[in-house]
C-alpha cells in the first residue's frame, strides 16, 4: 500500500473514531467530550497501521503498550478499541452506567484492551515507563506509548517518570502530550504556564523531541511516529498542538473540558460527524 492510500485509510478511521466517541459519550448524555475528541487522530495512527496488536489476543506479551495516562479521555480508546474489534462497538454505549465495563476513566480490569488503569493524572507516565524498562530487562523488542494532556503535565509526577526514561534511554517510549491550550480551570498559560514550552522541558529532560504543528493530521503524526521509532538511546516526546473538542460542533469552539449539552446538540454533533466521515471516504 502506498503511503497516500494509507493516508486517507487512517483519516477514514480517525473520522469513525470520533462518531463513534460522540455516540459513546451520548449515550450517557454528557462526559470528557474534548480531551477524547482531540486524540482521535493519533489514536487512528497507532490502532489503524503502527502499533503491533491483536484484537483476538489483548493480554500477548509481545504486544505493543499504550497508556492513556489522561485517562478520562477514555471514550476515545473504547471508540477506538470497538472499532478495532475487541469488543462490539455498542457494548461501550454503556459509558459509565452502573456495573459497566466501561467507566469513566480506564481500567485494565474492566475493559478489554486496555492495557493500564489510569486516571489519577500523572501516574499513567510512571506505568508507561516501568512497562518501558520492564520489557526491555525481559529483552522484548516491543514499544510503549502514552498519551498525556497539557493541564496533566502540571503533575510532577510526569517529570519524575520524564527524569527515570531519559537516564535509563528507553528509547522503546514514545509520549504524545496533546497540547490542546485548555484543562478543567481554564486556559493552560492562566492555570500553570509551561513557561518556555512542553518540547523545551521534555529537551530539559534529555528527551528527543519532535513538535507536530498540527496535531490532528495523521500523517503529520504518522511521521513523528515513524522518526520515535527510529530515535536510538532516548525516549520521544511528540508535542501535538490539538484542537480540544475537535470534530463535536458544541465543544470545538469552547475548548470545553466535559460537556452535557442538550439532545439537540448531541443530535447536531452526531449528524456533522456523520457527514464529516462521508466527505473524508468520497476524498480522491
Amino acid at each position: 500500500m502506498d503511503k497516500a492510500q494509507k493516508m486517507h485509510d487512517l483519516r477514514v478511521f480517525a473520522a469513525e473514531i470520533r462518531l463513534e466517541t460522540l455516540k459513546i459519550i451520548g449515550s450517557r448524555g454528557f462526559g470528557h467530550v474534548g480531551g477524547s475528541m482531540s486524540m482521535a487522530d493519533t489514536m487512528a495512527v497507532l490502532y489503524g497501521d503502527v502499533m503491533n496488536v491483536d484484537p483476538k489476543n489483548p493480554r500477548w506479551e509481545d504486544r505493543d503498550w499504550f497508556v492513556l495516562s489522561k485517562g478520562h479521555g477514555g471514550p476515545v480508546m473504547y471508540a477506538t478499541l470497538g472499532l478495532k474489534g475487541y469488543y462490539p462497538i455498542e457494548a461501550a454505549y454503556q459509558l459509565n452506567q452502573p456495573g459497566t465495563d466501561f467507566p469513566s476513566h480506564t481500567d485494565r480490569n474492566k475493559t478489554i484492551g486496555v492495557d493500564m488503569t489510569t486516571g489519577s493524572l500523572g501516574q499513567g507516565m510512571s506505568e508507561a515507563v516501568g512497562a518501558a524498562l520492564g520489557n526491555r530487562v525481559q529483552g522484548r523488542t516491543n514499544r510503549v506509548y502514552v498519551a498525556v494532556g497539557d493541564g496533566e503535565s502540571d503533575e510532577g509526577q510526569v517529570w519524575e517518570g520524564a527524569e527515570f526514561a531519559a537516564h535509563y534511554k528507553l528509547d522503546n517510549l514514545t509520549c504524545f502530550v496533546d497540547d490542546n491550550g485548555m484543562q478543567l480551570d481554564g486556559p493552560v498559560a492562566q492555570v500553570m504556564s509551561h513557561g518556555k514550552g512542553l518540547g523545551a522541558k521534555f529537551d530539559a529532560f534529555g528527551w528527543h523531541v519532535i513538535d507536530v504543528k498540527d496535531g490532528n493530521d495523521v500523517e503529520q503524526i504518522y511521521d513523528a511516529v515513524q522518526e520515535a521509532i527510529a530515535t536510538k538511546g532516548a525516549p520521544t516526546a511528540i508535542i501535538l498542538h490539538t484542537v480540544k473538542g475537535k470534530g463535536a460542533t458544541f465543544a470545538e469552539s469552547t475548548g470545553a473540558h466535559s460537556s452535557q449539552p442538550s439532545k439537540e446538540q448531541w443530535d447536531e454533533a452526531i449528524a456533522a460527524a456523520e457527514a464529516a466521515l462521508e466527505a473524508v471516504k468520497n476524498e480522491k
